[in-house]
C-alpha cells in the first residue's frame, strides 16, 4: 500500500502497520484514531486558525513549495485559509 510504505519511511512503520490492519478490517474510525498525532502533525496543518498560523512558519522553512487545503469552502473559511498563508 503506497501511503502505508510512505509512513513506514517517515519512521512510523508500526503505526503504519496497525492502522493498516484496523482499516482493512472495516475498522475506519478506529484506524483514525491510531494515527499517532506527532505523524499528523508531521504532514498536515491540522487544528483552529491560531494553531495553523503558529504551525505554518514551519512550513515556509521547509522544501515544500505547495499545500493541499482540504476543509470547508464556504468564503470565510477560504478567507482565513487565504490570510494564514499569505500572513
Amino acid at each position: 500500500n503506497f501511503h502505508a510504505d510512505i509512513i513506514g519511511r517517515m519512521g512510523y512503520a508500526d503505526a503504519a502497520a496497525h492502522i493498516q490492519s484496523l482499516y482493512l478490517a472495516g475498522r475506519r474510525e478506529e484506524a483514525f484514531n491510531a494515527i499517532p498525532d506527532e505523524l499528523a502533525d508531521g504532514i498536515s496543518l491540522v487544528g483552529p486558525p491560531g494553531r495553523i498560523k503558529e504551525r505554518l512558519q514551519l512550513w515556509h522553512d521547509s522544501p515544500v513549495t505547495s499545500l493541499l487545503v482540504m476543509g470547508p469552502r464556504d468564503e470565510d473559511s477560504l478567507r482565513t485559509v487565504r490570510d494564514l498563508v499569505l500572513g
